[in-house]
């Protein structure tokens, strides 16, 4: 029999995209599927409208509201897969894309090896997706993802990675205290067991970009900052365990510098940490600048309101830039509505 995957998806109040994401679960050409719902608490329809999807091969469960690690937790406790499918509940699956990861794993035959995938950004309409290939959309060993991930501030989109149970095992719980960035250290520990990546360009992902709604924006949140320091310091750990190289250790502190804008100066505890470290890895880190646009401001008004309205201004673009995309598929959607009533009409004029 071919290999059972398992598709798990954590939710909560996404009753917007929850019917969206489930239905491109469902239409996978893989066969061999199951797919596991876990509501973490949803103050909205996003339960009501799971249910309704609900059957032999479709497990909808609710728990307290717990965070999104502790939602997989409990997804991945429930499956039986053979491989691991995670997406997130406003994210969407090509049909096909389980089904070409599969195909593509079979003269591999390791279950230690990781599949991966290309993957869009959109708004409201899939079709509009940008896919925009990184340094990373190719094979690669472990440790060369790694270098490239944190020297080249790429990362891959966590619904592109199809996981053997085996890996899945080797890597361990999603750690519930990892509020930022659970994703990026979870497929650390899962590359850290694992042979090699295979990436698989046909097969694609849509990620759905929400703006300060997302679980992974950070803006001036203590305990996001905490946590994705927490995950920074397990990054660099992780990949000098695979291979502690100058190479390596200079990735380490160009990571550390590409990030130091993100605490500074709401964090200073951290940014010394941050000067530390890169100390320690026979590095050093220069003060961080900021970009045109928000350095006038800091000369203006200080450091403050520049880093205000460097966490503001991408935000209120992010609206605006929604709100258009939203409009656009509205006259989208009604075009096509009212192109088929025209045809209803031709065909049966008597409608008229």
């Amino acid at each position: 029999m071919k290999p059972l995957v398992s598709i798990l998806i954590p939710a909560y109040n996404v009753e917007r995209w929850i019917a969206d994401t489930i239905q491109s679960a469902l239409a996978q050409t893989w066969q061999q599927k199951e797919i596991i719902i876990v509501d973490d608490g949803s103050t909205d329809r996003t339960l009501a409208i799971a249910r309704q999807f609900a059957s032999k091969s479709v497990l909808v469960v609710r728990q307290d509201n717990q965070g999104a690690a502790a939602a997989r937790n409990k997804a991945l406790s429930l499956g039986h897969g053979d491989y691991i499918q995670w997406l997130d509940a406003d994210d969407l699956l090509a049909p096909d894309k389980i089904a070409r990861q599969m195909d593509a794993l079979a003269p591999v035959g390791s279950r230690r090896t990781l599949l991966s995938s290309s993957w869009g950004q959109f708004m409201y309409r899939p079709h509009r997706a940008r896919f925009i290939p990184s340094v990373l959309w190719c094979d690669l060993a472990p440790a060369e993802f790694l270098v490239r991930k944190l020297g080249q501030r790429v990362f891959m989109q966590t619904a592109v990675w199809l996981v053997s149970r085996e890996l899945t095992e080797a890597a361990g719980p999603w750690d519930t205290n990892m509020i930022s960035d659970d994703d990026g250290e979870y497929f650390c520990r899962v590359l850290l067991n694992t042979d090699r990546i295979r990436f698989v360009p046909e097969a694609k992902v849509y990620y759905r970009v929400v703006g300060a709604s997302s679980l992974s924006y950070v803006g001036r949140s203590e305990k996001k900052l905490e946590a994705l320091w927490q995950s920074m310091r397990l990054h660099i750990r992780y990949l000098l365990s695979l291979e502690d190289s100058d190479r390596n250790r200079a990735a380490c502190v160009k990571y550390l510098q590409n990030y130091l804008i993100v605490f500074y100066p709401l964090r200073l505890d951290i940014v010394e940490a941050m000067y530390q470290t890169a100390k320690d890895l026979g590095g050093r880190l220069d003060m961080p600048r900021l970009s045109w646009k928000y350095s006038w401001i800091k000369d203006l008004a200080g450091w403050a309101w520049a880093k205000r309205a460097q966490l503001l201004l991408p935000s209120v673009k992010w609206s605006l830039l929604r709100s258009w995309d939203k409009t656009l598929l509205d006259i989208e959607t009604h075009g096509f509505l009212r192109g088929r009533v025209g045809n209803i009409k031709s065909v049966n004029p008597q409608n008229a």
